[in-house]
């Protein structure tokens, strides 16, 4: 049996496009929207003075909520002031005020002014549900981002992040790019200055630079970018530490370019321990031509890389000296049942703290 299917009728893809366009805030959906909601208004005081019961000043509470949700605030305003006096006429007119009636119109004019109020507080200039989904979709983009291409066969890397409170909004983020011959890895982990929401505007930003030069330039002229990136900020909080590293998956060599970030640790198979990297370098965001030392080495098979943000080694009553004794510790412990799953098991044993959190571990299988 053959079955067509049905194009939407006028009303409906009218109704589809008003949506569309609404989700994107536009003056035109906005003016739509405030002239829907007043009619409504306008049609509920008609029954009101009609017939009280059949429309109460509860209705009014109803219209003003939707408003809040789908307007911004100087269309708001106007509604929530057509829906107040609405209900204000409903009960003069529509009915014998009484006390109760009388405190409810209050109410409602209390409800009107809170709700303008809240919406005052928008900085985004977008409806509430629309300001949540910009947030919800800057939070996907930062751990999207974060996410390792598959990587050829005998290695391996996992994450593990954790923001400030547990928001999802976090300061420290993850770049990488796999070749498209797939022989080189490269990554760049970046501690933007902040924490939480306060610094995952900045770090979207700041990844977004990264993901356009990773790949295109060498290890050292990608950080002097970044730097350079940061300096015409012109913002005494845009500054990061960040490390990179570029692998080359068929030898295992190497080479870690750190700009004031924590060292990163090497795990050694022979000696069964972590040894801090060498590299070392300013913070980016500081000076014009800051010195971006490097390190190289050779990943054997069944060694790893180990990188991390200060969140994880640094406390209020722990230096970073003894914070990243405390790590390779850690680490080893948490790399006894194998690298699989080894910075989850590292970041369980951080200790809660006030400042994002971030753990990166790339090794290669034993021969």
């Amino acid at each position: 049996m053959n079955v067509v299917a049905r194009r939407p009728g006028a009303v409906g893809s009218w109704l589809h496009r008003q949506v569309l366009e609404w989700r994107s805030g536009t003056r035109a959906s906005q003016v739509t929207a405030t002239v829907v909601l007043l009619a409504v208004v306008a049609l509920s005081l008609a029954l009101s003075i009609h017939d009280y019961a059949l429309m109460p000043i509860a209705a009014y509470f109803f219209y003003l909520f939707v408003a809040m949700i789908v307007l911004r605030f100087w269309p708001l305003v106007v509604v929530s002031v057509a829906a107040t006096l609405a209900g204000f006429l409903s009960v003069e007119l529509g009915a014998s005020p009484t006390l109760a009636r009388t405190m409810a119109a209050c109410i409602l004019v209390a409800s009107a002014l809170l709700v303008v109020f809240q919406a005052s507080l928008q900085r985004t200039g977008l409806p509430s549900v629309l300001g949540q989904a910009m947030l919800a979709d800057l939070r996907d983009r930062l751990q999207r981002q974060s996410r390792v291409p598959v990587l050829p066969a005998a290695w391996h890397c996992e994450t593990s992040m954790l923001s400030a409170g547990g928001s999802g909004y976090a300061g420290d983020f993850l770049v990488a790019e796999l070749s498209e011959d797939r022989r080189h890895l490269e990554m760049v982990l970046v501690d933007v200055c902040g924490k939480g929401v306060s610094a995952a505007t900045q770090s979207l930003q700041f990844a977004g630079a990264l993901g356009g030069l990773i790949g295109a330039l060498p290890p050292q002229a990608l950080m002097a970018s970044a730097n350079d990136f940061l300096l015409r900020q012109d913002a005494e909080d845009a500054l990061a530490t960040a490390v990179h590293v570029l692998v080359n998956l068929e030898t295992g060599a190497y080479e870690v370019t750190s700009a004031g970030h924590p060292p990163a640790l090497r795990w050694c198979s022979k000696e069964s321990r972590w040894e801090v990297d060498p590299a070392r370098g300013l913070a980016l965001g500081v000076a014009r031509r800051p010195e971006f030392h490097r390190s190289t080495g050779e990943l054997a098979p069944g060694e790893a890389l180990a990188f991390y943000t200060d969140g994880v080694v640094e406390t209020r009553d722990r230096s970073l000296t003894d914070g990243i004794a405390w790590l390779q510790d850690a680490a080893a412990r948490a790399v006894e049942p194998g690298f699989e799953g080894a910075a989850a098991r590292l970041m369980k044993r951080v200790p809660s703290g006030d400042d994002d959190r971030a753990v990166l571990v790339l090794w290669r299988d034993p021969a």
